[in-house]
């Protein structure tokens, strides 16, 4: 039995909205722990600076998911700026 259009709409909207908002949640995350690290306890820096490269790692292997789906380009557009702060988190993170 095949699927119907509507069904298969709907599977396809899943697939692209579950990165797509994996993406949003890791860069949520990640501004929260980089904000949070100049007050943070000196003992445990290490371990938010882990969090921002595992959220990172995480928000990138999201996107590579949302480009399997071919998006639009709005929705390309939309995310790459978040990109763009995990990458920029990282650095600040990562000594020279």
């Amino acid at each position: 039995e095949s699927l119907s259009a509507e069904d298969k709409a709907k599977i396809e909207a899943t697939a692209l909205n579950v990165p797509v908002s994996l993406l949003k949640l890791c860069h949520e995350q990640s501004t929260a722990v980089a904000n949070f690290l100049p007050r943070c306890n000196p003992n445990i820096t290490s371990d938010a600076k882990v969090c921002i490269h595992l959220l990172a790692g995480a928000g990138r292997a999201a996107y590579q998911t949302v480009l399997v789906n071919q998006p639009k380009e709005e929705v390309k557009a939309e995310l790459k700026p978040l990109l763009a702060d995990l990458a920029a988190h990282e650095k600040l993170v990562l000594p020279e």
